[in-house]
């Protein structure tokens, strides 16, 4: 049963992030519906060529894990001057390695849509693409290593309140750059990548704002971070970077195993993914709610205590998971019609996976909450090998098998993604009662 008391603590925490995350789940839905309009080409572009940009930034997204982790241990101990320590060496981490990660990715652009699709359309559209998301590498990574640090302090209202206003910002913008209104030449999927990155900055800004404003005493840009401040950000985040990276690079391979069956499976792909983002987001945004409440259980040495926010946490993310997916287990053409205008064959190839994705995500959100409340006890690396061993040496080799090679289709390969992804949550159950994340030092 769920406990008044311990869901409001969790929503208190888990609701502004999940705000954030929807928020940018409805800023994926209106680009994808935006761009959609300028055929199936495009849409399957703007899908590879985010999930290439977050393969290549994942080495700095996985200082969020390691921030959080950090500053919400320091909270627990009843260090709050202290507490920002972590992201400040976050901070100086992205500033070394993300002006050259910049140049050398946007020179590389070509190439790796290339690479993972040579459909001259889908290397057409999507090159621009992801050149404008690599503008935004540097604020992408900033932005995630703050919303470790907010969670952590128990401020995620303010990673609300700048994603908001950002997301608000970017719907205007990208309609504006891809269509050529107001003035405007048309940038196409151009555009689309250039408002996603101008928006991140937006929200960026905000945040320094706040940080100097409410948290110097917490040691927020107070000094240079200390050898060992970075030596211990560095040992717990790169095993979540690699995990990114990873997961990352696996979503890529898939859609490069998809793009091998057809351009509208990999469209149709594309949509499926960003309607089920719609019951995974509020997933990630609880655990990590529940990661900042076990990290300072765990601060205060009160292992059983860490262990049950895991659960409580748990039961609120699958209840809310399995009412936003009743509608699009029960109106799946409705809703792809949304994305899909007149394009009836890929609607037709999609229904099926969607309703069964649907159908699975309940049981799925386990996975996810758990996953990221061990993350935030700090045992990052035992996470990083199970996901890197189910997704690469599971899931894509099936996924491979049952598509191009088998001909079996959209729906196999989605089919195989379930059955992946069910296997990922009990391992996650088996780590999580097995309290060994409880024994890690940050």
């Amino acid at each position: 049963m769920l406990n008044k008391e311990r869901s409001k603590a969790i929503l208190a925490l888990a609701l502004p992030i999940i705000g954030g995350m929807m928020s940018q789940n409805i800023l994926n839905l209106v680009d994808t519906a935006m761009v959609g309009r300028l055929g199936a080409p495009a849409l399957a572009a703007v899908g590879l060529g985010g999930f290439l940009n977050y393969m290549s930034v994942a080495f700095l997204l996985g200082l969020s894990a390691g921030v959080q982790a950090m500053v919400s241990r320091r909270m627990g101990e009843d260090k709050q001057s202290q507490a920002a320590y972590p992201l400040n060496a976050a901070l100086l981490l992205i500033l070394l390695a993300a002006i050259p990660m910049t140049v050398i990715l946007y020179l590389l652009s070509p190439y790796l849509i290339q690479w993972f699709n040579p459909d001259p359309l889908v290397m057409e559209q999507g090159t621009p693409y992801l050149q404008a998301r690599f503008l935004g590498l540097i604020s992408l990574a900033v932005h995630f290593s703050f919303r470790g640090y907010w969670s952590a302090i128990q401020m995620t209202k303010v990673y609300l309140k700048a994603l908001l206003f950002a997301h608000a910002s970017n719907i205007v913008i990208s309609y504006v750059l891809i269509f050529g209104k107001l003035g405007m030449p048309a940038l196409g999927t151009f555009g689309a990548g250039l408002g996603t990155s101008i928006s991140i900055t937006l929200a960026v800004f905000y945040y320094f704002y706040c940080a100097w404003k409410h948290t110097r005493g917490y040691g927020f840009l107070e000094n240079l971070p200390t050898r060992a401040t970075v030596k211990q950000m560095i040992k717990t985040s790169v095993p979540s970077s690699i995990q990114q990276f990873f997961f990352a690079a696996g979503f890529a391979a898939l859609y490069w195993i998809i793009g091998q069956v057809g351009t509208n499976e990999l469209a149709g792909a594309n949509v499926i993914i960003n309607i089920m983002l719609v019951g995974l987001l509020p997933a990630m945004g609880f655990g990590l709610g529940g990661a900042t409440l076990v990290g300072q259980a765990l601060g205060r040495k009160n292992i059983d205590a860490a262990h049950t926010w895991g659960w409580d946490t748990v039961k609120l993310a699958c209840l809310t998971a399995a009412c936003l997916m009743l509608p699009v287990l029960l109106f799946p053409d409705w809703i792809l019609r949304v994305f899909l205008t007149d394009q009836t064959a890929v609607i037709e190839l999609s229904r099926l996976p969607l309703q069964l994705a649907a159908l699975s995500l309940a049981v799925e959100c386990i996975g996810i909450v758990l996953f990221n409340t061990i993350n935030g006890a700090g045992d990052t690396t035992s996470t990083m090998k199970i996901s890197f061993a189910l997704q690469w040496l599971l899931f894509l080799p099936m996924a491979w098998l049952v598509g191009p090679y088998l001909g079996m289709g959209l729906t196999a390969i989605w089919i195989g993604q379930i059955i992946y992804r069910l296997i990922f949550t009990w391992a996650m159950i088996h780590m999580w009662q097995g309290r060994k994340w409880s024994t890690v030092e940050v």
